[in-house]
């Protein structure tokens, strides 16, 4: 599936979110540049305990503190601890990201547009065990050529899937096709210059905004906007349809004050 394919997500809150998916290559990629990560993480890991091992022989204090015969299991287990925990605690603190998926654009989300909790971020790492099989991720390459939101196995999994993070100065009001009711000239009057902006920002920057910060500034603007002329949002249409509408009535056939 191509990185320019996109998801549509109507949430329970009759809210459409839509989602660019990331493609094969920007997910590689943002692997990749975790891996460095990871292996320079390693580095330094054996290095710190290397050098805490040599001064341990010549400190008493640290002789009675640290065991230099423990330096080897020590360093096993934080070096387990890194490759095992370094996707899932990273996904979870920055809701999504780890380094190399914050350098190349994407993130992770739940299939319903919400972050992943703490259970669903660990799930879907620890089975990269099994996506990593036979070897150069093969199994969860095929897995993610074969579905059609490009999800590995952990994503099956977990409920995820991994999208691009679009910037401020690239997005645009994805204005509704659907044939819209009829608003009177004096309502769509109501609209003022500035309630009009209002609309019209939330609109371009809404794929950035948090999905509870979302739901609840389309729902003040459109209750604002109701309240002040009138017009109703129809019972099957989300907030962001209603608030399409409104704008592109105004912009198209009402003179602003």
């Amino acid at each position: 599936m191509p990185s320019e394919d996109r998801i549509r997500i109507e949430t329970p809150e009759q809210i459409a979110l839509d989602f660019p998916l990331a493609g094969i290559g920007s997910r590689f990629l943002a692997f990749a540049l975790d891996t460095v990560l990871q292996f320079l993480l390693y580095i330094a890991a054996s290095f710190a305990f290397f050098a805490t091992a040599t001064y341990a022989k010549w400190a008493p204090f640290w002789r009675d503190w640290i065991p230099v015969n423990w330096m080897p299991a020590l360093i096993v287990m934080f070096l387990f601890c890194i490759y095992w925990g370094y996707f899932a605690l990273f996904e979870i603190l920055w809701r999504g990201q780890t380094p190399g998926k914050r350098l190349a654009g994407i993130r992770v989300i739940k299939d319903s547009g919400r972050p992943l909790n703490v259970y669903e971020g660990v799930a879907r790492n620890l089975l990269r065990a099994v996506d990593g099989l036979p070897g150069l991720y093969i199994v969860g390459l095929v897995s993610m050529m074969i579905s059609q939101r490009n999800q590995r196995l952990g994503d099956h999994l977990a409920g995820s899937i991994v999208v691009h993070e679009k910037r401020l100065d690239e997005a645009r009001p994805e204005w509704a096709v659907g044939e819209p009711a009829a608003e009177s000239v004096s309502q769509l009057l109501a609209v003022t210059p500035d309630e009009l902006v209002l609309i019209e920002t939330y609109l371009q920057r809404r794929d950035s905004l948090d999905f509870a910060v979302r739901d609840l500034t389309a729902r003040q603007i459109a209750n604002r906007i109701t309240a002040k002329t009138g017009i109703e949002r129809q019972p099957d249409q989300s907030l962001d349809d209603f608030l399409e509408r409104v704008a592109r009535k105004v912009r198209d056939g009402a003179r602003l004050r």
